[in-house]
């Protein structure tokens, strides 16, 4: 199920004056959205605003594979054979390396969870865990779900063009080059990465509304979900979601 922007629960709308988050203290805040929604821009400057540890769990995991730790060579071993690497590893990566953050209250989750078994795995993880704080009561993460509808994402996604050369990305219909098809700054072709074609795009999209929708269900129920309207720009987005933020005590 996706949800589309009619279906958004602004901020005006969903969270009104924001009385419920006033001075609230999350042990985690968890952005969570489709491809192309800008979860990750968006998480990035959040923990830099409030001086937070960002967390990619992507990153999390290649340190771990490329430092060959024995949870990376676990990790290693069933992707060579070809097998999905299973939540009690991906789990206890996330959990050492957020044990190593002595002295920090909250994180930022930009990739975590993904599912509702790692969501709850994350509420006995974050309930149970020990720093080298003392009565700090962080409480249950709080879910920012950046909702952008299909046709926005179709257009962000399969209309990526980068230059091979300087790495620079482009957008055919948001940020198009001077000449169609070549870089501005070194002349280089463009080219589309395969993940952006059309077809792959959809399926990514099918796949990421099937396996989250019960994942932002389950935040949605617990009344630790709050939605963002994504298909603004990039900046009128970040103000909503510091709005947001500003009214927690992290």
């Amino acid at each position: 199920m996706m949800i589309e922007s009619k279906a958004v629960h602004g901020l005006d709308h969903h969270v009104g004056a924001l009385a419920e988050l006033q001075g609230l203290r999350p042990a985690a805040i968890i952005f969570l959205g489709p491809p192309g929604a800008g979860k990750g821009t968006q998480a990035q400057q959040v923990a830099k605003e409030h001086s937070l540890p960002h967390i990619s769990t992507g990153d999390v995991f290649r340190t771990h594979v490329s430092n060959k730790t024995a949870l990376g060579l676990k990790a290693a071993d069933a992707m060579g054979r070809g097998m999905l690497v299973d939540d009690d590893l991906v789990c206890n990566m996330l959990a050492e390396y957020i044990q190593s953050l002595d002295h920090v209250g909250c994180v930022v989750l930009d990739g975590f969870p993904r599912s509702v078994a790692q969501a709850k795995w994350l509420d006995r993880f974050l309930r149970m865990r020990k720093t080298g704080m003392n009565n700090l009561p962080h409480t249950a993460p709080l879910a920012i779900q950046i909702s952008v509808n299909r046709d926005q994402l179709l257009r962000r996604l399969s209309g990526r063009r980068s230059c091979l050369s300087c790495g620079r990305i482009y957008n055919l219909h948001f940020h198009p080059t001077r000449n169609d098809g070549i870089c501005d700054y070194d002349g280089a072709k463009l080219q589309m990465r395969p993940d952006d074609a059309e077809n792959v795009v959809l399926d990514r999209l099918t796949v990421h509304e099937k396996n989250t929708f019960p994942l932002t269900e389950y935040y949605r129920n617990k009344g630790q979900l709050r939605e963002i309207d994504g298909n603004d720009s990039v900046d009128t987005v970040r103000t909503a979601i510091t709005h947001l933020t500003r009214m927690l005590t992290i």
